[in-house]
C-alpha cells in the first residue's frame, strides 16, 4: 500500500497503521483500512478523542459514550455516583437494545414495575430521560419517549430538624474533641450539606467565619464561626490539612465512614428519625427563630429562595403563631 494512498499522518509499519503527527502522540489503529470503523476512529483521533466514536448502537453503548460526555463529567462527584447506580441498573435492564427503539409504554412500564419502591422508579425515570437526551445528541433518535412522563406521587413526611433534646442527648454521647462532635458542629453551625463539611480544611478558616465552596451550587461563602463550633473547634486535633480526617489522618473522612460513625450514635440516642441532613434544617430554623429573613438565612445556608422556605416552612408558622398570639387582648 503506497503512502499516498492513505489519509494524512496515517503511516504504514511493519505491524500495521500509525498515525504519526508532529506533538502528537503515535497511535496504532486498531481497524482495518477503508472501513467505517477505520474511518470513524481516524477522525476520532484528529478531535482528540481517546476512543473512536461507536458505531453499534445498544443502551450499553449510549451509557459508554454518556460517561465521556461533558453532560456527565460536568456533574457534580455526589451526583455523578446517585446517576452511575441507575446507569447500571438501566444497562443490567436493557444493555443489548438499541435505544432508539425506546417506546413511552415501555418508560411507563419500568416505573410501574418498579411502584414499591417509588423513588427509585422516578429517579430511573430522569435517567433514561437524561440518557435518551444524550440518544439525540448523538443522532441516534429525534424524541425523547421519557420526557413528560409523570412521576410517582411520594407520601413522605417532611424532613425534620432534631429537637433540642436529641442535640442535647448527641452532645452528652460525643464529647468535644471527638469527630462525631465536631462534625455535628461543623453541620449545624455552619448550615452546609455533609458532603461540603467532610471537604472543609483548616486553612478555610478565615476572620472569624469558614469559607465554602458548595460543591452542589458552586457558589462560595463565608460563614461566621459560632460559638458552640469554635469550642469544638478548639479542641479538635489537628493532625491534617482537613477539620474531619480517617484514623490515620491521612485523608479526609469519608462519607461512609462518617455516616456509620453518626448512625451509631443515632441508635443509641434514639434519634433513627432523624439524619444528618437535618441540621441544615435546624440551622435555617434557628436562623429564622432568631429573627432573619430569607435573605439572610440564604446568606449563610447558601440556599435559593424557594430552599429557605421549604426548609422552614414548619418553624416559620410557628414564629408567626408565637407573634400572632402574643397580641391578642
Amino acid at each position: 500500500m503506497a503512502k499516498r494512498e492513505l489519509p494524512k499522518f496515517i503511516y504504514r509499519q511493519r505491524n500495521g497503521l500509525y498515525f504519526q503527527r508532529r506533538g502528537w502522540p503515535s497511535q496504532k489503529i486498531k481497524s482495518d483500512f477503508g472501513t467505517p470503523e477505520f474511518w470513524a476512529e481516524y477522525a476520532a483521533i484528529l478531535k482528540g478523542e481517546e476512543q473512536p466514536k461507536v458505531l453499534r448502537r445498544s443502551f450499553s453503548a449510549l451509557i459508554r459514550s454518556y460517561h465521556k460526555s461533558p453532560r456527565y463529567r460536568n456533574l457534580k462527584p455526589r451526583t455523578a455516583l446517585d446517576y452511575d447506580k441507575y446507569t447500571a441498573f438501566i444497562d443490567e435492564r436493557f444493555g443489548p437494545l438499541n435505544p432508539a427503539n425506546l417506546q413511552r409504554k415501555d418508560v411507563i412500564r419500568l416505573r410501574d414495575q418498579n411502584a414499591e419502591k417509588p423513588y427509585f422508579a422516578n429517579y430511573a425515570v430522569k435517567v433514561i430521560r437524561i440518557l435518551m437526551e444524550h440518544c439525540i445528541d448523538l443522532g441516534w433518535r429525534t424524541d425523547n419517549p421519557a420526557k413528560g412522563v409523570s412521576l410517582l406521587k411520594v407520601d413522605t413526611d417532611p424532613r425534620q430538624p432534631w429537637p433540642q433534646s436529641l442535640i442535647d442527648d448527641f452532645r452528652k454521647a460525643a464529647p468535644i474533641g471527638t469527630r462525631e462532635r465536631l462534625l455535628m458542629e461543623l453541620c449545624l453551625g455552619s448550615g452546609q450539606r455533609i458532603g461540603d463539611v467532610l471537604e472543609m480544611r483548616w486553612g478555610d478558616i478565615q476572620d472569624g467565619g469558614i469559607t465554602v465552596k458548595q460543591n452542589k451550587t458552586g457558589k462560595r461563602l463565608w460563614v461566621p464561626i459560632v460559638p458552640a463550633l469554635q469550642e469544638a473547634l478548639d479542641a479538635a486535633p489537628r493532625r491534617s490539612l482537613f477539620m474531619l480526617t480517617n484514623h490515620r489522618a491521612t485523608n479526609r473522612w469519608s462519607y461512609r465512614g462518617a455516616s456509620q460513625a453518626i448512625r451509631k450514635i443515632r441508635e443509641d440516642i434514639g434519634a433513627l428519625e432523624f439524619d444528618i441532613h437535618s441540621w441544615r434544617y435546624n440551622a435555617a430554623c434557628e436562623l429564622v427563630e432568631a429573627g432573619c429573613n430569607d435573605e439572610l438565612v440564604a446568606a449563610v445556608t447558601g440556599q435559593s429562595p424557594k430552599m429557605v422556605a421549604h426548609y422552614t416552612q414548619q418553624i416559620r408558622q410557628r414564629v408567626r403563631a408565637i407573634e400572632a398570639q402574643s397580641r391578642r387582648k
